[in-house]
């Protein structure tokens, strides 16, 4: 058997008070690096995100994604049992990550004033809806309340204004896991510089706040914002999908003149078009989109969706199949790529996509599932706490 070479997060211990998507996201790719995650859960129910629903073999799709590589343990901390072990937890870890409700982790002592004057070290990683300080801090909020107030909905859905549409993922979550992951990683780059822990504070508000840095400069000093488009873009045309003559749909994208032309000539086959006043500049094809929308569909509803595609890659024009989930689970490109790997869970063995980036000094960390407590024993025996002491602890309902 082949050693696995080192991976860049070997040694770092995370322990981690999370639950849904934001955090859990964040400390996967964190054991994704190699790192030691201890996931504390509440005894008896663990992780919300466990109970979303049954499509994995009887477990969660959410929990699935988010949870692989990580040991849990369950814990009650509102026993007084439960603070020398998280006491003894902590004092060997690297980071601590929470998302608990606004002010749950202070009020038990978890605050990062607190923390680092006992952990020195310690980094300490809050996420929440809307950070620390302000009129929104206790405010509880959801993935689907924050894309609501960091704007994503009043540039989502269909053309018109009560067609406002959700991003079908936790894209508010996903956004705050991810900074809170590349925090942690500069945060620990500075430790080795500085000797110090020190706190993030992570905003799902601000994170998404971020990812719409083009709306919100289009919209700049009151301009109009942009449109709502559906699966086309707003401002650039002809982009987003469209019909062909099989049933078929087509997704298709133009960025400057050079494609314009190639695309009346090889793809629609009426190069005069390039040059129709009309059209011969992004911001007309944007203004008379109906018209050259139907032109285009008139081409196309004589072709299939391959026979477009086949013409599109002939001029070098931008296109993608619009791919249901079977069609993601089965898509060459990850397949020849080998971005498939097989993860055990408590129901059985399923496969997972690798995490994006591939470094070909090392493998990824792509461990089983836990069940829920399934690792309390081993972490408390690690801890110096005797087999009787465990059971003790089990049947107070401690762990």
């Amino acid at each position: 058997m082949i050693a696995q070479s080192p991976r860049p997060l070997d040694g770092i211990t995370v322990v981690s008070l999370e639950h849904a998507i934001a955090a859990p996201f964040c400390t996967r790719q964190l054991a994704d690096q190699g790192a030691r995650v201890i996931k504390i859960e509440r005894p008896g129910v663990g992780d919300f995100a466990r109970g979303y629903d049954e499509r994995v073999h009887g477990l969660s799709s959410h929990f699935v994604w988010t949870n692989r590589s990580k040991e849990s343990l369950t814990l009650n901390l509102k026993h007084e049992a439960t603070k020398p072990i998280l006491d003894d937890l902590l004092a060997e870890a690297d980071v601590l990550v929470q998302n608990l409700a606004p002010g749950a982790a202070a009020r038990m002592g978890l605050g990062f004033d607190a923390l680092h004057a006992r952990f020195p070290r310690l980094i300490v990683c809050d996420i929440s809806g809307y950070g620390e300080g302000g009129p929104y801090e206790t405010k509880k909020a959801y993935d689907l309340l924050i894309q609501s107030e960091a704007g994503f909905l009043s540039v989502t859905g269909g053309p018109g204004q009560d067609e406002m549409a959700k991003a079908g993922c936790s894209v508010a979550d996903i956004a705050a896991g991810m900074y809170a992951y590349s925090n942690i990683l500069s945060a620990l780059l500075l430790r080795g510089r500085t000797g110090e822990g020190s706190h993030i504070d992570v905003s799902m508000l601000e994170s998404l706040v971020e990812w719409m840095g083009y709306p919100m400069y289009y919209a700049f000093d009151g301009a109009t914002p942009p449109p709502r488009a559906g699966a086309s873009h707003s401002t650039i045309y002809p982009y987003g999908p469209f019909p062909a003559g099989d049933g078929g749909t087509v997704m298709l994208g133009l960025q400057n003149e050079r494609e314009w032309q190639l695309f009346c000539d090889k793809v629609l086959e009426q190069p005069a078009l390039a040059t129709d006043e009309r059209f011969d500049a992004n911001f007309k094809r944007s203004e008379n989109r109906a018209s050259l929308r139907a032109l285009i569909e008139t081409v196309f509803a004589e072709l299939t969706a391959e026979q477009v595609i086949a013409r599109l890659d002939h001029a070098q024009i931008a296109n993608a199949h619009v791919n249901d989930m079977a069609g993601v689970w089965n898509h060459p490109q990850l397949a020849a790529r080998d971005r498939w790997r097989d993860v055990m869970t408590p129901g059985g063995q399923v496969p997972a996509a690798l995490p994006p980036g591939r470094n070909l000094a090392y493998e990824p960390r792509m461990d089983a599932v836990p069940a829920l407590g399934e690792h309390s024993g081993a972490i408390l025996a690690q801890l110096g706490y005797a087999a009787e002491d465990v059971n003790t602890l089990r049947q107070a309902g401690t762990i």
